[in-house]
């Protein structure tokens, strides 16, 4: 059997953010594995067209919840619900995320709320629910979503970066206490991606492609999911990105300001 494989149907995974761009491919992959699935995100429409394609593809059992989880008490509500459902979940992945690049000071006040809700509290909340139930059945695997921007605390970032780097500091500390647990716990830290998360037009992602700046969601997906079977704590999907980490931690403030003055036209 491949790594990670399960007889079809016998495990289920739960993946965040599941409608488009990476969460689509990790839900896709683990289905290919055999898992059956619970996909969440806001898109109900959308969730629903991945569930019906994914089932036809794959064969496996799909069920979907439509939830904003940026609020406080999503977690909460987020397991209850499989609870009620009659869910067992064996692997989780939090993959559900958003954006921003803008000044704090120009950031609408929701929308940092919103940012910190959904990549840590949430995030957080949903890892000690699930690692108890899989701590109690003897074990099971969560992938977190962290960002290679952690390594880039520039300006218009402040925000972004700094709740990605909370979610891989977490990651690490939690697998370690986790483990003897037989709870897989792994972070991951792509740089760009080809989605539409990053408001890039197709154009641009295509572009992006062709000179290596981007990767595609699945070849992401491919590279977390391995880990994650490797029981890997944290990851950087394109190995030539781990090269340039300490000079984008020590890059000149002269640097910096230049990249502020050339990048400011597109915050927002």
């Amino acid at each position: 059997m491949r790594r990670g494989e399960v007889v079809k149907g016998s495990k289920t995974a739960l993946v965040t953010g599941a409608s488009t761009g990476i969460g689509r491919c990790y839900a896709e992959q683990l289905a290919a594995l055999g898992y059956n699935l619970i996909i969440v995100s806001r898109d109900g429409e959308l969730l629903n067209k991945a569930a019906r394609e994914i089932t036809d593809t794959h064969g496996v059992k799909v069920s979907v919840l439509a939830k904003n989880l940026a609020t406080l008490t999503a977690a909460e509500e987020l397991y209850e619900w499989t609870k009620s459902e009659g869910h067992t979940v064996n692997v989780l992945i939090n993959n559900a995320g958003m954006f921003s690049f803008c000044d704090i000071l120009d950031t609408p006040t929701e929308r940092i709320k919103e940012t910190i809700l959904l990549h840590d509290v949430t995030n957080t909340m949903l890892c000690k629910l699930f690692a108890a139930d899989m701590a109690s059945r003897g074990g099971g695997h969560i992938l977190n979503m962290s960002s290679y921007s952690i390594w880039m605390p520039w300006p218009g970032l402040s925000l972004y970066s700094a709740s990605k780097a909370y979610l891989k500091s977490f990651s690490v500390a939690f697998a370690k206490e986790v483990r003897e647990k037989k709870v897989y716990v792994t972070a991951v830290c792509p740089a760009g991606i080809a989605t539409d998360l990053y408001g890039l037009s197709k154009k641009w992602q295509k572009i992006g492609l062709n000179i290596h700046a981007l990767s595609t969601p699945k070849f992401c997906a491919r590279r977390g999911l391995n880990s994650l079977w490797r029981r890997r704590r944290s990851v950087v999907p394109d190995w030539w990105m781990r090269l340039l980490i300490p000079i984008l931690e020590y890059l000149p403030m002269f640097i910096l300001r230049w990249m502020r003055g050339f990048t400011k036209k597109w915050q927002k």
